[in-house]
């Protein structure tokens, strides 16, 4: 035995010293369970909740923000539309002015709101003119769709828009032919005015069709050409308010598709929120009907879309 080493444990024992691991590292005691007290011993891995607190603000912040996002593009659309029936002028069109309102209320930028009005007026924020392009597509699960679109930038808008349709696992195909272009006119909702009250004056007026949607509004359909002028002439023989006036994509009721499949329903629905991200989005029509999805996702769907 080396003389250091010797030195080492003669120094232990002469001086009663436990032994200690020569790391230095620190033995915490041992701790002894008290009466009553019972220690479970396991050997696999513990279960774990599968979420976590940032997780679960995460996806609520974003449901918050998608809601959002969706009650902003219909607010600029209705400042749209009303720039189209009553000039750009708030202080001259009241509709506008009430839209912008709206917008401030919820907190819409400031961009937004007038970027919402030049394109009213058929125009860029720059003042530069829109195009109007048009895609055809047909997706997943057989569903034709066409998206209206004004742009000042035409091929960004459709580099994006055939990205979007190819990861959503459609593709672009001319399938205007299962839709008829239509003027549509929604009348403002007043009391004891129904189809049926407007029914002979819209037809001297050269309306093909009076319907009323789920919300009680008289809704006229007309010759695309002559959309405008039919809803003044209705609105001053009336003596009512326009609620929009605009052209549309009215499926053929012979090509509607049924939605049997709740899951290809979602992701045509995760795709509409998409396009509401999207610039310069106009008008979205597919050839749906309801099929056996849930009610509410089928109300979602059709929020979403234009027709």
């Amino acid at each position: 035995m080396s003389t250091p080493f010797r030195r080492l444990i003669g120094a232990s024992y002469l001086f009663k010293v436990p032994k200690q691991c020569l790391c230095r590292r620190h033995v915490s005691p041992q701790r002894t369970l008290s009466s009553g007290q019972v220690r479970e011993i396991s050997s696999c891995a513990p279960w774990w909740s599968g979420h976590s607190k940032w997780a679960s603000i995460k996806h609520d912040k974003g449901k918050a923000d998608a809601a959002k996002s969706k009650m902003r593009a219909i607010i600029t659309k209705d400042i749209s539309n009303a720039v189209k029936l009553g000039g750009p002028d708030p202080n001259m069109n009241p509709r506008l002015a009430l839209a912008i309102a709206k917008a401030k209320q919820t907190a819409t930028p400031k961009a937004s709101i007038e970027a919402a009005i030049a394109r009213g007026q058929g125009l860029s924020a720059s003042g530069a003119a829109l195009e109007s392009v048009v895609v055809e597509a047909m997706l997943p699960p057989s569903i034709a769709t066409v998206i209206e679109c004004q742009t000042d930038n035409k091929l960004r808008l459709l580099s994006d828009l055939r990205l979007m349709i190819k990861e959503a696992g459609g593709s672009v195909s001319a399938i205007g032919y299962m839709f008829e272009k239509k003027g549509r006119i929604i009348l403002q909702k007043k009391e004891s005015m129904g189809a049926d009250e407007v029914l002979d004056h819209a037809i001297e007026l050269g309306v093909l069709d009076v319907i009323e949607d789920d919300q009680g509004r008289v809704v006229l359909y007309t010759e695309p050409a002559q959309t405008s002028e039919i809803a003044d002439l209705v609105a001053k023989a009336l003596e009512v308010e326009i609620e929009e006036s605009e052209i549309i994509w009215d499926p053929n009721e012979d090509t509607k598709m049924p939605l049997d499949n709740e899951e290809a329903a979602q992701r045509l629905s995760e795709f509409l929120d998409e396009l509401q991200d999207q610039t310069g989005i106009q008008g979205v029509y597919m050839n749906l009907s309801k099929g056996t999805i849930p009610e509410e996702l089928w109300s979602e769907l059709q929020s979403k879309l234009t027709a």
